[in-house]
């Protein structure tokens, strides 16, 4: 009994070993077939510096109240594709890539000032600060999914910036990332070193996610498929959604929902199982004030799969907006 009881400690104790060496010595293989950003580049971006990160955006139109288009997660620019240039007939359009995704700088800690480029908190001020460079002083801010969960931050913290919100099947009462219990192990040295390896799996996953996304996933064409994916070959691209990751938090927004007193519009598919659509419309009645449009047959993404009842809806609402101003 004493030798199966010493046989057993040795065996747990090369456990405990390989758990906390290993992970510090094996090799890491880089992301496969990654380039600079610079290379990926259409002919339509555009490149500026925002609190100390190269930030990749498009912009079209003028004048009016500017609107901000600010995607969810895994997504970027691309994203608005089918709407940025209807939506700037009559105003100034700012589509920006969050950090982390598209082609905007993805800086590797440590980071100067003890500033995480991730955290909600900065891409809040990144936000604002995209809005200066443009000479912006009040904006309406479009948030799709994730980016909803940013832009109804951003409305809390700067409320004189924001005329108004755009909240497109945000992600309110669910979402900010990893479990708060599991964040200090996501920390330590050996899950920090090995993190990148599992978030590589969206390259096979990534599919998936797009299908579960649309309504119809027959309507999901090649180019559709080459641009969610082209990001994935910049520089880092693993690294920083790993560090994405370990800056994710509560928004704790379900909480501050009274404290919204600007006008909202939430524009939810009709089958969304990203976000629930019962969600979108919990939101929608739990904001004083807001109003709703729910899109038939549409699922996540109404500005890609149906860009002609996202544009309708919009558009009714920034027309009654500006009779307001």
């Amino acid at each position: 009994m004493k030798r199966w009881l010493r046989y057993l400690l040795i065996f747990l104790a090369v456990l405990l070993v390989m758990v906390l060496i290993l992970p510090l010595i094996i090799p890491i293989p880089p992301a496969g077939d990654t380039r600079p950003v610079s290379e990926l580049a259409g002919p339509d971006s555009e490149f500026v510096e925002v609190n100390g990160l190269e930030v990749h955006l498009e912009q079209a139109g003028e004048g009016g109240l500017p609107l901000i288009l600010m995607h969810g997660f895994g997504a970027s620019v691309f994203s608005w594709r089918e709407v940025i240039e209807h939506l700037a007939e009559d105003r100034l359009v700012v589509a920006f890539d969050r950090p982390a995704f598209g082609l905007t700088e993805r800086p590797l800690p440590p980071h100067p000032s003890d500033t995480n480029p991730y955290s909600p908190e900065s891409q809040v001020s990144l936000t604002i600060g995209l809005m200066d460079e443009f000479g912006i002083e009040r904006a309406v801010l479009v948030g799709n999914s994730a980016g909803g969960t940013i832009a109804m931050l951003a409305a809390l913290k700067h409320p004189n910036r924001v005329a108004a919100l755009i909240l497109v099947d945000p992600a309110v009462y669910a979402g900010g990332g990893a479990p708060e219990w599991i964040r200090p192990l996501l920390k330590l040295p050996q899950i920090r070193r090995i993190g990148p390896l599992f978030v590589r799996g969206i390259q096979e996953r990534g599919l998936e996610f797009i299908n579960l996304a649309w309504h119809d996933p027959t309507k999901i064409s090649p180019e559709v498929i080459e641009g969610y994916t082209l990001p994935l070959r910049a520089e880092n691209w693993d690294k920083a959604l790993w560090e994405l990751t370990l800056a994710s938090q509560e928004s704790n927004l379900a909480s501050r929902l009274d404290e919204f007193e600007l006008p909202v519009l939430v524009i939810t598919g009709d089958d969304d199982r990203i976000v629930p659509t019962a969600d979108s419309i919990r939101l929608a009645g739990e904001i004083e004030g807001a109003e709703l449009a729910v899109l038939d047959n549409c699922g996540h993404l109404p500005q890609e799969e149906c860009p002609q009842a996202f544009l309708e809806a919009t558009e009714l609402f920034l027309n009654r907006l500006s009779t307001l101003d």
